[in-house]
């Protein structure tokens, strides 16, 4: 099964790197995607899947706060995170968790292999290295990443996860050549 000629290989993205009209306001760092990312992953073989937007698909487009541009990013972005930390909300961020397991699963059980999870640091859901918490910017996972990684330790799942910022485009190279290699 599947002897064509796809090379079976996945990475996992946070939905904003393909589609940054989707990320909260203010925080956009180019029009639409990151390209500095896609493009080197697609010449590399890798099929991208992006993951959903636990912060759109939790909050909306506005966050739940048409006026949350107007406050200094760190600021806004520990508003979201206990927003998304809300029991209702939490369920929903949760489900979009088990969804993109059970896409892990699935490909892996099928002989693929999933290469990485790419995140957006700072983000209070998909940060990786560091978050937002606290009004500012701080070491460790957003809501969603976290809870992913538990999903998939739970399952035995083994997926390195990085964190880039568009912001930072030296580092952003740096952790795609790593990925790739």
């Amino acid at each position: 099964m599947f002897t064509d000629v796809r090379s079976k290989k996945i990475i996992l993205v946070s939905h904003c790197i393909l589609n940054q009209n989707a990320i909260s306001d203010g925080t956009a760092d180019c029009p639409a995607a990151i390209k500095e990312i896609i493009y080197p992953l697609i010449d590399a073989g890798l099929s991208i899947l992006q993951m959903p937007c636990p912060e759109l698909n939790c909050l909306g487009l506005d966050r739940g706060d048409v006026h949350g541009g107007k406050r200094p990013v760190v600021v806004e972005n520990t508003r979201i995170r206990r927003s998304l930390m809300q029991p209702d909300r939490y369920r929903v961020l949760a489900g979009l968790v088990d969804q993109v397991v059970y896409q892990v699963e699935e490909y892996l059980r099928n002989g693929f292999k999933v290469v990485a999870v790419i995140g957006m640091n700072r983000s209070p859901s998909c940060g990786v290295d560091t978050t937002s918490d606290n009004d500012q910017e701080v070491a460790g996972r957003g809501v969603f990443m976290d809870r992913l990684r538990d999903e998939l330790e739970k399952r035995q799942i083994d997926v390195p996860m990085y964190g880039v910022k568009g912001s930072e485009m030296e580092r952003l190279r740096k952790t795609i050549e790593k990925v790739i290699k």
